[in-house]
């Protein structure tokens, strides 16, 4: 299957909020508790505040998951600093889509400055954790029981990958 990504249009904003509701749903990969209206999208393209926000899609134009980078912070001191978030569809998941996506944003991150990537994930997943794994970032720090979803509670695991 051929894969193209690209920068995330207005238009896939559904077929976005789509694949993050099925984890919202569906497991502990997105944190939320109650899913997203549509209108929600707008979320995701403020909080990447210029960095990139792209996305996977078949020859057919369907959206097989996307990826984003955001500020960690916004004090300048930080500007060389983003967290990576990527959530891929579920009928495309460990395809090398996820890998796709991330191998792009490493390269947009180093041309828009970025050293650092963080990912803060749930403890209760470790199909994440274990992408990450795979991929170069390394366990940076934990906190103990700070999330609740559902009435379970997880630990915050923070990952980090240091580009070249």
């Amino acid at each position: 299957m051929a894969i193209t990504i690209g920068s995330v249009m207005d238009k896939d904003g559904r077929e976005i909020i789509e694949i993050f509701n099925h984890y919202i749903k569906h497991g502990f990969a997105a944190f939320p508790e109650k899913q997203f209206p549509v209108e929600a999208f707008a979320l995701f393209t403020d909080m990447v505040q210029g960095l990139p926000f792209i996305a996977a899609k078949d020859e057919s134009n369907r959206l097989l998951g996307f990826a984003l980078l955001r500020p960690f912070h916004k004090l300048p001191t930080f500007a060389h600093t983003a967290e990576f978030s990527c959530f891929i569809h579920p009928e495309f998941t460990r395809k090398g889509t996820g890998s796709k996506l991330l191998r792009y944003l490493e390269k947009s991150a180093l041309k828009n400055g970025i050293t650092i990537i963080l990912a803060g994930i749930s403890s209760l997943n470790p199909g994440s954790i274990a992408f990450h794994r795979k991929h170069g970032f390394y366990e940076c720090g934990r906190f103990h029981d700070v999330c609740r979803k559902n009435g379970q509670y997880f630990d915050l695991i923070w990952m980090e990958k240091k580009l070249k």
